[in-house]
């Protein structure tokens, strides 16, 4: 992968990170030391970095996991300073599938900080030193699903909101009202982000690029147009006005090709 550095190999998936990762580390090691001087507030900064992004590499790994499940391969999974992304070969058309792989990275990191309640529950002070770092990754795993499960694209939030609408209408539909609550949540993200961090208005600005990508992406899906009413349900039928051929040409690349085609007012079963 262009810019970035294998990491290792998780469950069949290649885990990679990008080179300004190092950079991020560079920024942990400088603040600590200008915050406490001295060298174990910069391992203890460092490790806390390295423990949240092991947190959000086994989020993007619940996500593969998940598809998995549902047939689809993770060609890999990759670390940025912003996040992870986790690389699909595509998405089950079946709005059930895609509402579980959503909500597969939250829950991992639900998971995480449970545990990790437990065990300060459990130990107390028994932690000493890396007391504070254990409840700090307990709360950033708090943090990491609550703010992935925010109704809008590209997060997780926004996914799982586009399944729960897509159960009831066409998938352009619940498509293009989640983007447009997505937008919404941007709008919101940008004016808090205004008057208390301009890094909140850096977010809200990749929220809304996200939104209108993905309701580009999806109006892009079919090189034809597709009746809602049809489509509506399990990705089992087309509307396409050419001749079967061409129809057939489309399907055959497609992993879920539908299995019902209307052609000119002419229903064809594959």
């Amino acid at each position: 992968m262009k810019g970035s550095w294998k990491i290792g190999r998780i469950a069949g998936v290649d885990a990679f990170v990008h080179w300004s990762f190092g950079l991020l580390i560079a920024w942990a090691g400088w603040s600590a030391w200008s915050g406490a001087g001295s060298l174990l507030a910069v391992a203890l900064g460092i490790a806390f970095l390295l423990a949240v992004f092991g947190s959000v590499l086994l989020h993007e790994l619940g996500h593969a996991l998940a598809a998995r499940g549902y047939g689809v391969r993770t060609h890999s999974i990759l670390l940025t300073p912003i996040g992870g992304i986790a690389n699909l070969e595509g998405m089950p058309s079946a709005p059930r599938a895609e509402l579980a792989i959503a909500l597969a990275g939250p829950a991992v990191n639900v998971v995480i900080a449970a545990s990790l309640a437990l065990l300060l529950a459990m130990f107390g002070n028994g932690f000493g030193l890396v007391e504070g770092l254990v409840s700090g990754l307990m709360w950033a795993n708090v943090t990491l699903a609550a703010f992935n499960l925010i109704p809008a694209f590209p997060m997780d939030g926004g996914r799982a909101l586009r399944a729960l609408l897509a159960t009831r209408m066409g998938k352009h539909s619940a498509t293009a009202i989640a983007v447009k609550l997505g937008k919404a949540v941007a709008i919101a993200m940008a004016i808090i982000g205004f008057f208390t961090n301009p890094m909140l208005v850096l977010v809200a600005v990749f929220v809304w690029i996200a939104g209108s990508s993905e309701a580009r992406a999806i109006s892009a899906d079919v090189p034809g147009s597709w009746s809602s009413d049809v489509y509506a349900r399990r990705d089992t039928a087309a509307w396409w006005d050419e001749r079967y051929d061409e129809v057939d040409r489309w399907n055959r690349p497609r992993s879920n090709p539908p299995s019902v085609v209307l052609i000119n007012g002419r229903l064809f079963y594959r």
